[in-house]
Protein backbone atom coordinates (compact mmCIF):
# COMPACT_ATOMS: atom_id res chain seq x y z
CA UNK A 1 0.00 0.00 0.00
CA UNK A 2 1.32 3.42 -0.92
CA UNK A 3 2.22 5.65 2.02
CA UNK A 4 -0.26 8.33 0.98
CA UNK A 5 -3.13 5.83 0.83
CA UNK A 6 -2.07 4.29 4.15
CA UNK A 7 -2.13 7.70 5.82
CA UNK A 8 -5.57 8.49 4.36
CA UNK A 9 -6.97 5.21 5.65
CA UNK A 10 -5.48 5.59 9.14
CA UNK A 11 -6.89 9.13 9.31
CA UNK A 12 -10.34 7.94 8.18
CA UNK A 13 -10.36 5.14 10.74
CA UNK A 14 -9.13 7.46 13.49
CA UNK A 15 -11.86 10.02 12.75
CA UNK A 16 -14.59 7.35 12.63
CA UNK A 17 -13.54 5.81 15.94
CA UNK A 18 -13.03 9.22 17.51
CA UNK A 19 -16.59 10.22 16.59
CA UNK A 20 -17.94 7.06 18.18
CA UNK A 21 -15.86 7.45 21.33
CA UNK A 22 -16.72 11.16 21.56
CA UNK A 23 -20.40 10.19 21.54
CA UNK A 24 -19.80 7.64 24.28
CA UNK A 25 -17.81 10.20 26.31
CA UNK A 26 -20.73 12.62 26.06
CA UNK A 27 -23.20 9.96 27.18
CA UNK A 28 -20.98 9.00 30.10
CA UNK A 29 -20.62 12.64 31.17
CA UNK A 30 -24.43 12.73 31.35
CA UNK A 31 -24.30 9.79 33.78
CA UNK A 32 -25.82 7.39 31.25
CA UNK A 33 -24.86 3.74 31.49
CA UNK A 34 -23.58 1.66 28.61
CA UNK A 35 -25.19 -1.58 27.50
CA UNK A 36 -23.03 -4.69 27.22
CA UNK A 37 -23.01 -4.22 23.45
CA UNK A 38 -21.84 -0.61 23.80
CA UNK A 39 -19.15 -1.65 26.25
CA UNK A 40 -17.90 -4.23 23.75
CA UNK A 41 -17.88 -1.55 21.05
CA UNK A 42 -15.82 0.77 23.23
CA UNK A 43 -13.29 -1.97 23.97
CA UNK A 44 -13.05 -2.83 20.29
CA UNK A 45 -12.61 0.83 19.31
CA UNK A 46 -9.79 1.30 21.83
CA UNK A 47 -8.13 -1.92 20.68
CA UNK A 48 -8.31 -0.99 17.00
CA UNK A 49 -7.10 2.57 17.59
CA UNK A 50 -4.09 1.29 19.49
CA UNK A 51 -3.31 -1.50 17.03
CA UNK A 52 -3.53 0.93 14.14
CA UNK A 53 -1.15 3.29 15.97
CA UNK A 54 1.28 0.42 16.60
CA UNK A 55 1.22 -0.41 12.91
CA UNK A 56 1.84 3.21 12.03
CA UNK A 57 4.75 3.43 14.48
CA UNK A 58 6.34 0.38 12.87
CA UNK A 59 5.80 1.77 9.38
CA UNK A 60 7.37 5.07 10.47
CA UNK A 61 10.45 3.17 11.67
CA UNK A 62 10.55 1.19 8.41
CA UNK A 63 10.35 4.45 6.41
CA UNK A 64 13.44 5.60 8.35
CA UNK A 65 15.29 2.48 7.08
CA UNK A 66 15.75 1.11 10.59
CA UNK A 67 15.10 -2.38 11.88
CA UNK A 68 11.45 -2.66 12.84
CA UNK A 69 10.96 -4.16 16.30
CA UNK A 70 8.41 -6.90 16.88
CA UNK A 71 7.21 -5.49 20.19
CA UNK A 72 4.82 -2.53 20.27
CA UNK A 73 6.64 -1.21 23.33
CA UNK A 74 9.95 -1.37 21.47
CA UNK A 75 8.48 0.42 18.45
CA UNK A 76 7.41 3.38 20.56
CA UNK A 77 10.72 3.27 22.47
CA UNK A 78 12.43 3.67 19.08
CA UNK A 79 10.25 6.69 18.25
CA UNK A 80 11.16 8.09 21.67
CA UNK A 81 14.88 7.56 21.04
CA UNK A 82 14.47 9.27 17.67
CA UNK A 83 12.83 12.23 19.49
CA UNK A 84 9.56 11.75 17.60
CA UNK A 85 7.67 11.43 20.88
CA UNK A 86 8.51 13.02 24.23
CA UNK A 87 8.84 11.46 27.70
CA UNK A 88 5.22 12.03 28.70
CA UNK A 89 3.96 10.59 25.42
CA UNK A 90 6.17 7.54 25.93
CA UNK A 91 4.61 6.94 29.37
CA UNK A 92 1.14 7.34 27.86
CA UNK A 93 1.96 4.93 25.02
CA UNK A 94 3.20 2.36 27.52
CA UNK A 95 -0.13 2.62 29.32
CA UNK A 96 -2.16 2.51 26.07
CA UNK A 97 -0.30 -0.59 24.84
CA UNK A 98 -0.76 -2.22 28.24
CA UNK A 99 -4.49 -1.53 28.07
CA UNK A 100 -4.67 -2.95 24.55
CA UNK A 101 -2.85 -6.08 25.75
CA UNK A 102 -5.30 -6.45 28.62
CA UNK A 103 -8.31 -6.06 26.30
CA UNK A 104 -6.93 -8.71 23.93
CA UNK A 105 -5.27 -11.20 26.28
CA UNK A 106 -6.63 -10.59 29.78
CA UNK A 107 -10.20 -9.63 28.89
CA UNK A 108 -11.66 -11.27 31.99
CA UNK A 109 -9.83 -8.70 34.10
CA UNK A 110 -10.86 -5.53 32.25
CA UNK A 111 -12.47 -3.09 34.67
CA UNK A 112 -15.16 -1.22 32.72
CA UNK A 113 -15.26 1.57 35.29
CA UNK A 114 -11.62 2.30 34.45
CA UNK A 115 -12.41 2.12 30.72
CA UNK A 116 -15.40 4.44 31.11
CA UNK A 117 -13.27 6.96 33.03
CA UNK A 118 -10.61 6.77 30.32
CA UNK A 119 -13.23 7.44 27.64
CA UNK A 120 -14.94 10.20 29.65
CA UNK A 121 -11.54 11.91 29.97
CA UNK A 122 -10.94 11.32 26.23
CA UNK A 123 -7.59 9.62 26.80
CA UNK A 124 -8.04 7.96 23.39
CA UNK A 125 -7.00 11.29 21.85
CA UNK A 126 -3.40 10.07 22.19
CA UNK A 127 -4.03 7.44 19.53
CA UNK A 128 -6.26 9.66 17.40
CA UNK A 129 -3.73 12.50 17.24
CA UNK A 130 -0.91 10.08 16.44
CA UNK A 131 -2.93 8.58 13.60
CA UNK A 132 -3.80 12.01 12.20
CA UNK A 133 -0.14 13.12 12.21
CA UNK A 134 1.55 12.43 8.85
CA UNK A 135 4.51 10.08 8.61
CA UNK A 136 7.65 11.85 7.52
CA UNK A 137 10.52 9.63 6.39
Amino acid sequence: MRLELYQQETERLARDLQAMLDEVAQRLSQQKTLSALEQAGVLHALQVLTENAIGKAKLWIKQSHKTVPVSAYDAFAQLHRDKLIDDESMRNWTAAIGLRNRIVHDYLNVDMTVIETLVKEQKYQLQVQFLLYPITP
